[in-house]
């Protein structure tokens, strides 16, 4: 069965707003440790409370989409998820902002089981890859976030006016979009599974585990990339906004190729070349005094990151005696706990040695990936 166009610009429209609202949430995490005058361990509690919300969306993830589909499960968490940004500097105190980022982690990890579901079923009935293209949209968005919170904060423009403004036009653009996705009797099977999130087992726990991995690395410099310019490095605000942007833009471009790449290559080899290299960037990035030098070994890390996780979502739904779009449900679930575990990771380990130690983190888990790329394709 074909898809129209307007479904893939709408499916490619939310993974653009999710990049969009993730960096507005990077670029301002030095606002938000300033504002509520906090370290990097109470800062990193912040990022837990995301995570612990994140997971208890993904227990009810599989059910919620079951019974009310992809199209209008993205539609609501997602409309919602872009405007608690506008919470992010109004809260009365550091304990509300807990609880706000609890229910920030609740519809993310929701929303983004959506779209992912979504792009599961495009792929399938395309017939053709799409998913990096897709994640090269998030990219993207994460890279047009970036430049404009920094060009907001170089302007001198407050930052609660700057959320407000994103978390509108982001709201409006996810709620507008979700009219045109696939209709629910097209994803709400490919999750139902009856007593809601399951742990992915055999096959797909291996290929869950190897995507929180990436994940876990790739969160750690969504979170930590402009904080680390900042405060290691000695940039100033705006310019330390460029990490998220430097790492965002090469992520695109590297995902828009992806599934070129992914159509001429093995599984294995890609992986395992695209993980040596975001292993060999970040340690430029960590070794370096130079800002210029790290933005370009964020640009690296982006680029070998950029198909880890397309690679291993097509790997889930080749999985002998899986139906695809469960098996990608799966494994995106399980990524997604990574994807939150990595900031607080980092966050705890920075405030008992430094920041620079913690994110050797990140590349120990590319090495990690590298070293485990024959199990992508099963």
């Amino acid at each position: 069965m074909g898809i129209s166009d307007r479904t893939r610009w709408a499916s490619r429209a939310q993974f653009f707003c999710s990049g969009f609202v993730f960096a507005t949430w990077g670029v301002h995490i030095p606002t938000v440790k300033a504002h509520y005058a906090v370290d990097e361990a109470a800062l990193g509690l912040a990022m837990l409370a995301a995570g612990a919300g994140a997971l208890l969306g993904l227990t009810q993830a599989s059910r919620w989409i079951g019974r009310h589909g992809a199209r209008r499960a993205a539609g609501f968490c997602g409309a919602i998820y872009a405007l608690l940004l506008a919470g992010l500097l109004a809260m009365p105190a550091y304990a509300a902002l807990l609880g706000l980022l609890a229910v920030f982690g609740i519809v993310t990890s929701v929303f983004d089981v959506s779209i992912n579901t979504e792009a599961a079923q495009l792929e399938l009935r395309n017939g053709k890859p799409l998913m990096s293209g897709m994640h090269g949209m998030f990219s993207l968005g994460g890279m047009v976030g970036a430049v404009t919170g920094s060009a907001a904060l170089a302007a001198g423009l407050d930052p609660q006016r700057h959320l407000i403004g994103v978390a509108a036009a982001m709201a409006l653009t996810i709620a507008l979009s979700a009219r045109w996705m696939l209709p629910r009797e097209a994803t709400a099977f490919a999750t139902s599974s009856g007593n809601g999130f399951r742990l992915p087992r055999s096959t797909l726990a291996l290929l869950g585990l190897l995507a929180a991995l990436g994940l876990i690395a790739e969160g750690a410099i969504y979170d930590w990339s402009v904080l680390y310019l900042q405060q290691e490095l000695g940039s100033p605000q705006q310019q330390a906004a460029l990490a998220y942007a430097s790492f965002s833009a090469a992520m695109a471009l590297a995902r828009f190729g992806g599934d070129a790449m992914r159509a001429r290559f093995a599984p294995a080899v890609l992986l395992r070349g695209s993980a040596l290299l975001a292993a060999a960037s970040m340690t430029v990035v960590l070794v370096t005094d130079m800002p210029w030098l790290a933005l370009i070994g964020f640009a690296g890390v982006g680029v070998g990151f950029a198909n880890v996780v397309p690679i291993l979502f097509a790997a889930s739904a080749r999985v002998p005696g899986v139906e695809p779009a469960r098996g990608i449900a799966a494994v995106s679930a399980a990524a997604y706990l990574g994807f939150m575990a990595g900031p607080p990771v980092i966050g705890f380990l920075a405030q008992v040695s430094s920041l620079t130690h913690a994110l050797y983190l990140v590349v120990a888990f590319a090495a990690a990936l590298a070293a485990s790329a024959r199990y992508s394709d099963p």
